[in-house]
C-alpha cells in the first residue's frame, strides 16, 4: 500500500483527535462520543460533528486544530473508538480500506474503449461514480473515466490513451477485459511500459467488470505480498521495532510488512522517523522530550514520510522490513 495520500496528517503538528463512526451519529451520541475527547478544543470537535452527521455506514475521521485533516467513509461499519494522541491512528482505517495500486481498468468492444483510473490512495471496492470526461487524476487518488465511443473501435487511439495514462499516472497494473478481437488489438498496439503492466480479465462485462477486476487484484496483491516476504525471508531483513525503526531513519525500508495493528507503547520525537523502544535512544538524538506513542502509529508515521509502502501479513509474528540495498 502507498501511503502518499496520508502524508497531509504529518505535515502539520497534533495532537489529534481519531473518530471511528459506525454510521451517521444523532445528536445524543455524537455528544456522548464529544464528550470522550475532553481535551480536544471545540474548534476541532465542531468540525469533526460537521463531518460526523454525513450519511454513511462507517466513517474514520483525524482532525486537528479545528479541521478534519483526513476523512474516509467505509461501505461497513468499523468498532467504534475516539483517541486524543500525538499522532492520528490512523492503522484501523488502512486495515479497513484494504491495500490498492494505482491501477488502470480497460474494458473493450466493438463500440469503443472505457478507461477507470483508480489511485492508490483509493479505497478497496469504491463505487464509481463518476459520469463526466475526459479522465482526471484526482487529488488524493480517486475515480475518473474517460470513454472513446463513435461507433468504431479504434485500437490504435485507445491504446495511445492507455500508454499515456500508464506514463502520466504512474499505474502499476492495466487491467483489461472485454470482447476478444478489440481486446487482442488494444494489447497488441500498446508500448512496452503499458504492455508489461497488463492484466488480463478474460471474461469482463461492463455488467461484471467491477467485481471481476476485483478479483484480478486480489490475486495481484496476494502474489506481490508473497513476493516480499520470499525477499525479506531471503535477505533475513529488520525485524522487530528496533531494527525497522532503523531501516526507516536511514532510509532503506523499501516496504514494511505488519502483522496487523501494534498496540505496544513506544517513544517518539518530532521528527518522522524518530521511534523507539528506548526513550533515551531518543535523549541521545536530541529529542528534549520524547512521548509515549502507540508503535503502529509512529511506524505508519515513518513509512510514509519515507515513500515506503506498508503491507498488512496476519501470518506474521511481528513487524519486518524488506530494504531497498
Amino acid at each position: 500500500m502507498r501511503l502518499d495520500f496520508i502524508r497531509p496528517l504529518y505535515e502539520r503538528p497534533g495532537p489529534y483527535a481519531s473518530v471511528y463512526l459506525a454510521g451517521p451519529e444523532g445528536e445524543a451520541h455524537w455528544r456522548e462520543l464529544r464528550d470522550r475527547l475532553s481535551e480536544a478544543d471545540p474548534h476541532t470537535l465542531d468540525a469533526l460533528e460537521k463531518e460526523a452527521i454525513q450519511p454513511a455506514a462507517g466513517r474514520a475521521m483525524f482532525a486537528a486544530h479545528g479541521e478534519v485533516v483526513l476523512a474516509e467513509a467505509f461501505m461497513g461499519p468499523p468498532v467504534e473508538s475516539v483517541e486524543w494522541s500525538p499522532l492520528p491512528r490512523i492503522a484501523p482505517m488502512l486495515m479497513l480500506r484494504g491495500e490498492n495500486v494505482p491501477h488502470l481498468r480497460v474494458i473493450v468492444d466493438q463500440a469503443g474503449a472505457e478507461l477507470t483510473a483508480v489511485g492508490g490512495g483509493s479505497p478497496r471496492k469504491a463505487t464509481d461514480s463518476a459520469s463526466t470526461w475526459p479522465l482526471q487524476k484526482t487529488a488524493r487518488g480517486g475515480w475518473s473515466r474517460v470513454r472513446y465511443e463513435d461507433g468504431a473501435y479504434d485500437a490504435v487511439v485507445a491504446a495511445h490513451e492507455v500508454d499515456e495514462q500508464v506514463r502520466r499516472l504512474g499505474v502499476e497494473l492495466v487491467v483489461v477485459a472485454g470482447e476478444p478481437r478489440p481486446r487482442s488489438l488494444l494489447c497488441d498496439r500498446l508500448g512496452t511500459k503499458a504492455a508489461d503492466r497488463v492484466l488480463m480479465v478474460e471474461h469482463g462485462t461492463h455488467a461484471d467488470f467491477a467485481r471481476d477486476a476485483e478479483t484480478a487484484l486480489d490475486g495481484w496483491l496476494d502474489r506481490r505480498r508473497a513476493e516480499l516476504l520470499e525477499r525479506y525471508e531471503a535477505t533475513a531483513g529488520p525485524r522487530g521495532l528496533t531494527q525497522v525503526g532503523r531501516a526507516l531513519r536511514e532510509g532503506r525500508a523499501h516496504a514494511v510488512l505488519m502483522p496487523g495493528e501494534l498496540a505496544e507503547e513506544i517513544w517518539i520525537g518530532p521528527g518522522s522517523t524518530q521511534l523507539s523502544p528506548d526513550r533515551s535512544e531518543l535523549r541521545r538524538w536530541g529529542v528534549e522530550h520524547p512521548v509515549p506513542e502507540r508503535a503502529d502509529s509512529a511506524v505508519v508515521r515513518a513509512a510514509a514520510m519515507t515513500d515506503a509502502e506498508l503491507w498488512f501479513c496476519p501470518d506474521l509474528a511481528d513487524v519486518v522490513a524488506v530494504v531497498r540495498y
